[in-house]
């Protein structure tokens, strides 16, 4: 997506990313992001698609007199744009981790320049693009809410024999 610097905005699911006023925005409201984390993200809502390796990351985030702890560094702004988009590393729907490569930006991007709409994968009414997105969001969301209630059911239920095995042993004894 070489003319993403041209974007002033890039469109996916509910999120907006203003490059102008380095802004992210889920559904019309800010989210906070500190400046390294905003840069990651639109290096990789910019290169959507393709591997951004750690080295890539590493030159955009900082300059080559900055001595960090690299490593520890890109991980925490992966962190911190994941938990901006409500992402999650298991189930991505926006950032793919690639295994000693780097990270890749899945989810479709809408590009929108002054006085032009382009879609870089899909061309689609914006709103249905954006609420396909956000339906996929919230089945996400659903499916970890159930896990959640069957993890509790089984702690319960553990539980439950549990104490009847304590039961029966002490009438046993």
């Amino acid at each position: 997506m070489s003319n993403g610097d041209r974007a002033t905005v890039l469109r996916f699911g509910v999120f907006e990313l203003d490059i102008e006023s380095e802004q992210l925005l889920k559904n019309g409201l800010a989210i906070k992001l500190k400046p390294q984390p905003f840069k990651l993200l639109k290096l990789l809502v910019n290169e959507a698609g393709r591997v951004v390796t750690r080295e890539e990351i590493r030159a955009a985030l900082w300059s080559g007199d900055t001595f960090v702890d690299f490593d520890q560094g890109v991980n925490f702004a992966i962190k911190q744009v994941r938990e901006a988009l409500d992402d999650d590393s298991e189930r991505s729907l926006y950032i793919q981790t690639v295994p000693k490569r780097g990270y890749r930006f899945v989810a479709p991007v809408e590009i929108v320049t002054p006085g032009e709409n382009l879609f870089s994968v899909v061309p689609t009414d914006p709103r249905l693009h954006k609420a396909l997105w956000a339906n996929i969001a919230e089945l996400r969301v659903a499916e970890q809410r159930r896990r959640q209630q069957m993890t509790i059911a089984m702690l319960v239920g553990g539980a439950i024999i549990a104490a009847m095995a304590a039961f029966i042993i002490a009438k046993l004894l």
